[in-house]
């Protein structure tokens, strides 16, 4: 204990000092300006002032403390914890859909037609979702989903009146009764936001929980989803004769002209590789009798090109005659083309390019060797035509 005043007369104000007789229970006294209250005494101290004729008032509790109270500690509580446990909810039934094929008849209305969707239940938080099944080609705007992931209310029509749907949304305080799996039954119609929802089939795992769960046997129902349209059959139009017979049958695939694709391994093994023979044209003009060419034809590409050397007094201009192109065989069909190949300029061959005739007179050493290596490629005819002329030389 600390003293807060030592044994001293204590002066009461107006030179007179405090006596025993001032003291009761109950009342207030002040000791150098600090007010005390005095709420019990002992035992001796009862005795004396009831043995002096003073009666004590009653005994009053002591007030508490406002720190003291602060400090203490509240009293431990325990609270059972329920059987529903979200965290096992979440993970037995998290990834577990039960998915139903449903239909939406909404002919009744103007312009309304029969509308296929898939309706996903969640069992980890008992929420639905539809998804439309969209259809080539059918007129209608590209949103999947037409309600998004929600718990859906069995009625909206117990809602108080005085609710603000527009900009709250429904909550468990305004409506308890929501939709339930076992409310969800193949061939039975649910309303979903004031929308009937005919099922008419689910999958194999929705079959399968609802036999070992609630024993119901689904079957699917024959559904007429509307008119069966007729399939068009694809066809490519001929060939117009504007560019390669290739470019018209890529500008039919697609939508935004594409060029055609190419053999990019086939362009890296035969890069650079040009098969060069001499040849005359055969004309019945008696100007065109002494004209030579040359024939470079590229691996890569399978096109060839023509080029007229310069002859001295021949009267004509040196240069191209053909740029590189696939060179079509005479007899064979726009749609079906075959190309003049390297398997067709034998010694003493005539091929037709473009209505001009040009007999092949001489090759490259190089066209013989790539021949001979690729044998089994060729006709033997052609490369025995080659071979004879360079043995003479």
């Amino acid at each position: 204990k600390q003293w807060y005043q030592r044994r001293v007369a204590i002066t009461a104000g107006q030179g007179e000092h405090w006596q025993w007789k001032d003291l009761n229970i109950g009342t207030n006294v002040v000791f150098y300006g600090k007010t005390f209250h005095i709420y019990d005494c002992n035992n001796y101290t009862k005795d004396f002032m009831q043995s002096e004729g003073i009666m004590l008032n009653p005994v009053e509790v002591c007030p508490a403390d406002p720190y003291t109270l602060s400090r203490t500690e509240p009293q431990h509580s325990y609270v059972t914890p329920p059987t529903f446990d979200k965290l096992k909810q979440f993970i037995q039934l998290d990834r577990q859909v039960l998915r139903f094929h449903a239909v939406w008849d909404d002919r009744n209305n103007m312009f309304g037609v029969m509308r296929p969707y898939t309706l996903h239940y969640y069992r980890v938080d008992d929420t639905i979702e539809i998804r439309e099944q969209r259809q080539p080609n059918d007129g209608h705007d590209p949103f999947p989903v037409l309600i998004g992931r929600r718990k859906i209310p069995k009625s909206r029509q117990s809602l108080p009146s005085n609710f603000p749907s527009a900009v709250m949304e429904i909550s468990e305080h305004e409506i308890q009764d929501w939709l339930h799996e076992r409310d969800l039954k193949v061939g039975e119609t649910v309303v979903i936001m004031d929308r009937p929802f005919f099922l008419y089939d689910c999958d194999d795992f929705t079959k399968m929980y609802y036999k070992q769960v609630y024993g119901h046997i689904f079957n699917p129902i024959p559904v007429e989803l509307g008119e069966k349209k007729c399939e068009v059959k694809k066809e490519i139009p001929p060939y117009n004769g504007f560019g390669s017979p290739q470019d018209s049958k890529q500008n039919c695939l697609s939508l935004i002209a594409q060029p055609p694709k190419k053999d990019v391994m086939k362009m890296l093994e035969n890069d650079l590789k040009i098969l060069r023979y001499a040849v005359v044209m055969e004309s019945p003009h008696p100007e065109d009798k002494n004209r030579r060419f040359i024939i470079s034809y590229s691996l890569a590409k399978d096109e060839m090109q023509i080029y007229e050397p310069h002859q001295r007094n021949a009267g004509i201009i040196e240069g191209k005659f053909l740029e590189y192109s696939q060179v079509r065989k005479p007899g064979t069909s726009i749609d079906n083309p075959e190309y003049y190949t390297p398997a067709d300029f034998a010694i003493g061959a005539t091929i037709e390019v473009f209505s001009r005739k040009f007999k092949i007179v001489d090759c490259d050493l190089y066209v013989l060797k790539y021949l001979e290596a690729n044998a089994s490629k060729f006709p033997a005819s052609t490369i025995e035509s080659i071979r004879a002329i360079h043995s003479d030389k």
